[in-house]
């Protein structure tokens, strides 16, 4: 039997930075077991280099990043995600579209590091700073026990056994 690969959404405003770092730690993080995505609800169209420079030492292949938004997730032919997380406060206050199969949703607020002001040197520390700072919750949250996450799973499929016809 395989085993389960989880698939987690990270949403953000612009899709430009935080979310995009996210996506690339989840996946190479997760070994195989977790995919990571990224979108935003008003994407900017582009990916932030100075993420791109922090995403480059985690191998993640960088022609996979781009900036896109949320409804390419809520469509019928998109992957079933097992867990959303905003990763902005905007995010985390806008109306999100409707996710199939209700995954589990947490707010996991970072400061904006496109917002950053000084020289490419001060902007590059705060990029660096918060993309650490994603790394820790990815270690937390990589370290939950897999029958915690399983539960979700199992919620899952209770669930749609009650919705078939009898």
């Amino acid at each position: 039997m395989d085993e389960k690969i989880y698939n987690v959404l990270f949403i953000c405003t612009g899709n430009s930075a935080r979310s995009i770092m996210a996506e690339a730690l989840m996946t190479t993080m997760g070994k195989g077991r977790f995919r990571g995505f990224s979108a935003g609800s008003q994407p900017g169209g582009t990916v932030n280099p100075f993420a791109i420079e922090q995403i480059v030492a985690t191998g993640y292949q960088l022609d996979q990043l781009r900036s896109k938004s949320w409804e390419e997730f809520s469509a019928a032919d998109a992957p079933h995600m097992d867990f959303i997380f905003t990763v902005c406060d905007n995010a985390a206050g806008e109306a999100c579209p409707y996710w199939p199969g209700h995954p589990v949703s947490a707010h996991w607020g970072f400061e904006d590091p496109a917002a950053a002001t000084g020289t490419d040197e001060e902007k590059r520390a705060v990029f660096h700073k918060v993309f650490r700072q994603i790394m820790t919750r990815m270690n937390i949250f990589l370290s939950l026990p897999l029958r915690m996450l399983e539960k979700n799973s199992i919620h899952s499929e209770v669930t749609a056994i009650g919705k078939q016809p009898v």
